[in-house]
């Protein structure tokens, strides 16, 4: 039977499940009847012991439940990253629980438990001499390796121990699909239990091996999982990667980042992205050492010696034997990620000792993390390129000029987007005759993204053939609704909110015709200050397919100022407060009499980022036309 959780945080993978398992104490649990389900416990030292002998004992009992070799390997590799974390941030003794679920279809459930409730799985910070080793944990990046391959997961805290639980789906992974081999290149030699590693950033590099190493390698390989899987930058992967390796590994570091192709097939040469020296003095002489082109390497993943190894501290390539320079040695990896090549690391050390077979072997597990790291930086950049040159494409290159108008527009999207749900747009219709539009679309994402990408060259469309203001609207509203009825199922109608108008310049000012559905009204400051809304409310559009719009005209004479927003601003919120309540608005703008359009635009944007402490948590757009 489980036992209560005093308290628990649960985190999910990206298929979130509501009807996780409670966490049970394996060591308080009794063994279940012989006709419940299979059920494994075992008890683990708290050394680097524990990993390997947890791998053993997952591999042997799935072995005698028959599981497929995919679930064995997944489940052995979470198992080891967690009982690693145990070891190295908790110190105590682990507890394993491996158990197949039938409420889940037979899934396989997996339990870690440590008995140090109050310290969580993260990784420690690098400390400086003098920083307590036994201080708490900060910064990390979670359990990113449990997030990608579990279905659900979570961790359990009690008053003695606490638990780190997976569930695994008993349907296999397709195996030969991209995802799993990336996955699996941290798979490879996992006898990371036994080497032995150099010692902390406080101690000079360690040739010599204590009783000490084999904790050094857990504590070494943990926090670099976390540092370089945490990083979507891949020049900053590369970074992070030579300051963990120097000075514990090596004296000296290098990596090389493998180029993309470019279309013609043509793959430039690697270029030198950081180097590292345990001498902060000898890192551009030794830049410049390795500025040529990497080792030339078979894409095996193996560290191998390098005969070209800088032969003093500062010094250039030496000519030595491929025993190593008498002065120097060096190992050379290719970083391979899914049986791609991302890169080369390239480690040294000063003198004639060359280094061991615990280091290679550490080395190359270093360089599987570094290599899965990079790979993972190199698909999120790439994604984010393409984002953001999709999003570029919703909004106008440039703005028309209008002839008699100053105008100010102010655009920023929330977050790190390029563009959001709010569009805008100023173009010319025919001769002397003008159109601008904005825009909010009802959502956010990739549907938001896609009504914007529709409803921009639609406008632009029936603008130029000549409709007016309101027929615009109301085609645009139709064209909606059969766009949303010829929509896969389940895409959901495309709402949007819309303020459009038509400018015809003439003698004594510019001729303004407006409409708007759903959209904040636009506010209308005269030159004495005086403020007033132009245009009346009319109907979202997209809700209703028979809808007739109507159109408003007035005259922006000289001097006077059209002020149009999205809800960005009039929603923009301090408390329990709103930025429009009480005419806020309206209020601003009449402070803004005798200024430009950017003065507008600009003190008016003062005031929306100034209502309140935080960001803005909406997209903010501003469109300001002010007749000269």
């Amino acid at each position: 039977m489980p036992y209560a959780v005093r308290s628990a945080t649960v985190r999910t993978s990206p298929k979130p499940r509501t009807d996780g398992p409670v966490p049970r104490n394996p060591a308080r649990s009794p063994d279940p009847p012989s006709s419940g389900p299979p059920t494994a416990r075992t008890s683990l030292p708290g050394d680097a012991r524990a990993p390997s002998a947890a791998r053993r004992f997952v591999r042997s009992v799935l072995a005698g439940w028959n599981a497929h070799a995919v679930i064995t390997d997944d489940a052995t590799l979470l198992v080891s990253e967690l009982v690693t974390n145990a070891v190295v941030h908790a110190g105590t003794s682990v507890d394993l629980e491996c158990r197949l679920d039938p409420a889940r279809g037979g899934s396989l459930v997996v339990e870690v438990t440590d008995h140090h409730p109050a310290r969580e799985f993260r990784a420690r910070p690098r400390q400086g001499c003098g920083d307590r080793a036994d201080g708490p944990a900060h910064g990390g990046q979670g359990l990113r390796l449990v997030a990608e391959l579990a279905e659900t997961w979570g961790t359990a805290y009690r008053r003695t121990d606490k638990t780190v639980w997976f569930h695994l789906p008993t349907s296999p992974r397709d195996p030969t699909g991209p995802s799993y081999a990336v996955d699996h290149t941290l798979l490879g030699d996992l006898r990371v239990a036994e080497i032995l590693a150099p010692g902390t950033p406080c101690e000079p590099p360690a040739r010599d091996f204590g009783d000490s190493g084999p904790h050094r390698a857990l504590s070494f390989l943990a926090e670099a999982s976390e540092l370089l899987s945490g990083q979507f930058d891949e020049d900053t992967v590369a970074s992070l990667a030579t300051q963990l390796a120097v000075p514990r590994l090596a004296d000296w570091c290098a990596v090389w980042l493998d180029a993309e192709s470019t279309p013609g097939g043509i793959r430039p040469a690697p270029r030198l992205s950081r180097v590292w020296h345990a001498h902060e003095s000898c890192v551009e002489p030794l830049r410049l050492a390795l500025q040529s082109t990497p080792p030339a390497l078979a894409p095996a993943g193996r560290a191998v010696p390098w005969p070209h190894a800088p032969a003093g501290p500062c010094d250039g390539p030496s000519d030595g034997t491929a025993g190593g320079p008498a002065h120097g040695s060096a190992l050379a990896c290719r970083l391979v990620a899914g049986g791609r090549g991302v890169g080369t690391l390239l480690l040294g050390r000063s003198g004639p000792t060359a280094m061991s077979g615990d280091v290679v072997t550490l080395t190359e597990d270093f360089a599987r993390r570094l290599a899965l790291a990079l790979a993972s930086a190199r698909k999120y950049t790439r994604q984010a390129t393409i984002s953001r040159i999709l999003q570029r494409g919703l909004l106008p290159r440039r703005v028309a000029e209008i002839p008699g108008l100053d105008k100010a527009v102010v655009y920023e999207p929330r977050g790190d987007t390029a563009a959001g749900g709010d569009f805008y747009d100023v173009f010319a219709a025919g001769p002397d005759r003008w159109c601008f539009a904005l825009g909010d679309v009802c959502g956010s994402g990739p549907e938001a993204a896609v009504t914007t990408g529709l409803v921009r060259p639609w406008l632009r469309l029936l603008g130029k053939e000549g409709y007016g203001v309101g027929d615009v609207l109301t085609r645009l509203n139709r064209m909606l609704a059969e766009e949303a009825a010829e929509a896969e199922t389940g895409a959901g109608p495309r709402f949007l909110s819309l303020l459009y108008g038509e400018l015809v310049p003439h003698r004594e000012g510019v001729r303004c015709t407006l409409a708007s559905a759903g959209h904040p009204l636009p506010l209308l400051l005269r030159p004495d200050g005086s403020v007033r809304s132009v245009a009346a409310p009319q109907m979202l559009l997209g809700v209703v397919d028979d809808v007739t719009y109507v159109s408003q005209s007035f005259d922006l004479a000289h001097g006077d100022t059209l002020l149009c927003v999205t809800d960005g601003v009039t929603e923009r919120k301090a408390g329990n407060r709103l930025f429009d309540d009480g005419d806020g608005l309206a209020t601003a703008l009449a402070g803004c009499a005798g200024l430009t359009a950017e003065g507008v635009a600009g003190r008016i944007r003062r005031a929306v980022h100034g209502f309140a402490p935080t960001p803005p948590d909406d997209d903010l757009a501003l469109l300001v036309l002010r007749a000269e």
